[in-house]
């Protein structure tokens, strides 16, 4: 049995039909290099500039912070390059790649919690869209009405989920041109701004525990590279497959990392430079950096800021619609990148128009559902480490192909790293979650150095990781060994 997408046209852009099928090899296209526009668009977000201010709330030095943050985006990223070689040798989305790992059935429990993180993400990227908007548009004295806002969703909404819904042809159109406006705008913002930058006060910020420099680290990597794994092989899957795995890796990597450090290292000059400026961007991130900019140059950076943030949001609403169809739902994809673009919409205006409250509520939810996530991604990066062949197409729909129907030492894996990460995760977001950190005594309690350092996510990524390789290694040989 083949699953293969139908041939694309020679010219003209067309919605994308492909779901969970494996792509043909006659419609794969392009090269590593092409990697690189979809995940530089998708991170040059200007709240990378506020996570320098948050970094530093760690009470660590700016050299530290600095390390930190490189260790951390590059690392984690890397991780990302790792399962994208993936797409390249089974051509299929990433929730359909790690069937070979769970079962095709037994999959579905990762297919649902990604679906559902990527919807949760691109809601708080376009409500931050929005508000960002929102916020440009007062300072330029048009007022804080609903009607901005509502004008501000319609523009953010149409070019999400028209991306999202049309597919991987036009995404990397979009995502091109969101690199480049976004890069040149960016560079303007720091020439702006760099007179702000006192560099005998970011020098003279005072170094912080091991604790709290490991709690940065981890902070960095939940922030950024471990929140795309679950999609990371959604954009290599369209590669020919003889395309080498270490330009996969180095264009994934690079393309996702470059943009977040040069907007963290500047932003940790930012707030390294001024405790009220710090203490702002932690409180309104996208307000905080217009305060420094000149009048004129508003409406460059509402640019810089919405677009950075649909060009996350576009690969979320994509990833999500695969996911959907991964779990099983018979729909064709298309169809659903616009149900999840519904339900973005829907979030958004809960979130814009109904206050603050559900918006933390929110957050604390993706850090729940980033712990089982996270072991998910270790138990998929030893799969695919371990994997010396290309996958077997029909086998990834098959439960009764060589890799099953469920597996039991995936589950439990799962249901493991879930409960020690739980365990290490403090979630002040909601009381309903205040559960969370039930194991958090061992290394200092919930008010300890530790404590918001979403330890939990790194120990249930670790827990995946090693017991699939310990465990797991005699069922790929095996499985591999069918020919």
């Amino acid at each position: 049995m083949t699953h293969s997408a139908d041939p694309a046209p020679a010219a003209g852009l067309q919605v994308e039909m492909a779901g969970t099928d494996v792509i043909a090899d006659a419609d794969r296209k392009g090269k590593a290099s092409s990697l690189f526009w979809p995940w530089f668009a998708a991170n040059i977000s200007v709240l990378g500039i506020s996570y320098g201010a948050w970094v530093l709330d760690f009470g660590i030095s700016f050299a530290q912070a600095t390390v930190a943050g490189l260790i951390g985006i590059v690392f984690s990223f890397f991780l990302c390059g790792v399962v994208a070689t993936a797409g390249k040798k089974g051509g299929a989305p990433t929730m359909v790649l790690s069937r070979a790992a769970l079962g095709v059935h037994g999959n579905k429990v990762a297919a649902v919690l990604s679906w559902i993180l990527t919807v949760g993400w691109e809601t708080v990227l376009t409500s931050l869209a929005v508000l960002a908007t929102g916020t440009v548009l007062s300072k330029l004295g048009a007022g804080e009405g609903a009607g901005i806002k509502i004008i501000a969703l319609i523009v953010v909404a149409v070019l999400i989920v028209g991306g999202g819904v049309i597919g991987f042809d036009l995404i990397m159109k979009m995502q091109t041109v969101i690199t480049v406006v976004t890069g040149v705008l960016t560079i303007g913002y720091f020439i702006l701004t760099f007179r702000h930058v006192d560099l005998s006060a970011v020098t003279a910020l005072e170094g912080g525990s091991t604790q709290a420099f490991m709690g940065a680290l981890v902070f960095m990597m939940t922030g950024f590279g471990l929140g795309w794994v679950n999609m990371a092989a959604d954009y290599s899957r369209y590669l020919p497959r003889e395309t080498k795995s270490g330009p996969v890796i180095w264009w994934t990597t690079f393309g996702a990392a470059i943009a977040p450090l040069f907007l963290l290292g500047y932003g940790l000059l930012l707030a390294g430079s001024d405790e009220q400026l710090r203490a702002d961007i932690s409180a309104d991130p996208i307000g905080a950096l217009t305060t420094l900019l000149p009048t004129w140059y508003l409406i460059p950076f509402a640019l810089v800021a919405i677009l950075g943030l649909v060009g996350g949001a576009v690969l979320d609403i994509y990833s999500s619609g695969l996911a959907l169809v991964s779990a099983g739902i018979p729909i064709p994809r298309p169809f659903a990148a616009g149900i999840d673009g519904c339900i973005m919409i829907a979030g958004t205006i809960y979130i814009v128009f109904g206050g603050s409250t559900f918006f933390d509520i929110f957050q604390g939810f993706l850090i729940t559902l980033g712990v089982p996530i996270a072991a998910w991604a270790g138990i998929m990066l030893a799969d695919v480490l371990m994997r010396k062949k290309n996958y077997t197409d029909a086998d990834l729909f098959d439960p009764r192909g060589r890799y099953g129907s469920v597996s039991p030492v995936a589950m439990v894996v799962i249901a493991v790293g879930a409960f020690v990460g739980w365990g290490f995760v403090t979630n002040s977001y909601a009381g309903w979650l205040s559960w969370q950190g039930y194991l958090m005594g061992a290394i200092g309690g919930k008010e300890g150095d530790w404590a918001y350092a979403n330890l939990g996510v790194l120990f249930a990524l670790v827990i995946g990781f090693v017991a699939t390789l310990a465990i797991q290694r005699g069922t790929v040989r095996r499985q591999e060994a069918l020919g």
